[in-house]
């Protein structure tokens, strides 16, 4: 989806600059122009990140999309482990460096000021967050940034994918909120159906927490090997839910009384 749109906003450039030459009208031509070439730059960069062409992306797609079931501990080679919420506080309540991973689950669920809150919560125990940012991350360009922007997350702490990725060997929590193509770490192996795409490095954090609300698959219609990972934790919820767990009293006393 945000390839389609920064393609088609290319197109709307392109037709205004056609427009002005048709009219004789220079301010026409110069600003359709730029917008065409503005939106064509973004969407090769964009196809790039996916691994895959413009053609293939506007004609063709990798498997069912977000309602296509994944099957657990099948195509993935292991078995998925169900965690609690209160697991999860557990895991946070003993965590320095804490690294936000959001997907279009996220901006699904509306759940940008929930997880603002939670870091609110971390960062008064002196605890690290960061947010990684993914390019194609959501449903179209800067997805990710506009929704953390509306919940006044502090820009610094929006990391790009470039900048993130070598911090997350020094995490010790990563917080999947609904993100799937973009962490699989099959990305990484030749003949997968998403090799080559650059991915966000979360398996390489010391523990792995997801919070998903069921086994979906998400694009690119293959299971995701990130949720069999020995280190990674499935909280099967809307992570609007999933993340007011840790706002309410019951939580703020597990985090200050570690």
């Amino acid at each position: 989806m945000p390839v389609v749109i920064s393609l088609l906003n290319s197109f709307t450039g392109t037709a205004v600059a056609m427009a002005g030459f048709v009219i004789d009208n220079p301010v026409l031509i110069i600003a359709g122009a730029l917008v065409g070439a503005s939106g064509a730059i973004l969407t090769k960069l964009m196809a790039d990140a996916m691994n895959r062409s413009v053609v293939n992306i506007m004609l063709g797609g990798f498997g069912g999309g977000d309602d296509a079931a994944g099957v657990a501990g099948t195509e993935a080679g292991g078995s998925v482990r169900s965690i609690s919420a209160d697991d999860v506080a557990i895991q946070l309540a003993y965590a320095q460096h804490v690294i936000v991973v959001p997907g279009y689950g996220l901006a699904v669920a509306q759940a940008q000021h929930a997880v603002r809150e939670l870091a609110d919560l971390l960062e008064e125990r002196g605890v690290d967050v960061k947010y990684a940012i993914h390019p194609v991350a959501g449903r179209m360009p800067g997805h990710m940034n506009v929704l953390l922007a509306e919940a006044n997350v502090p820009y610094p702490q929006l990391r790009e994918m470039e900048d993130i990725n070598p911090e997350f060997e020094r995490a010790d929590v990563a917080l999947v909120i609904g993100a799937n193509d973009v962490t699989n770490p099959a990305a990484r192996r030749p003949g997968s159906p998403v090799s080559g795409m650059p991915i966000l490095d979360v398996d390489k954090a010391r523990s792995i927490v997801v919070i998903k609300r069921s086994m979906g698959r998400g694009y690119a219609g293959i299971d995701n090997e990130l949720y069999t990972n020995d280190k990674t934790g499935m909280l099967f919820a809307d992570a609007k839910e999933g993340l007011a767990a840790y706002n309410d009293g019951k939580r703020k006393a597990e985090f200050t009384g570690r």
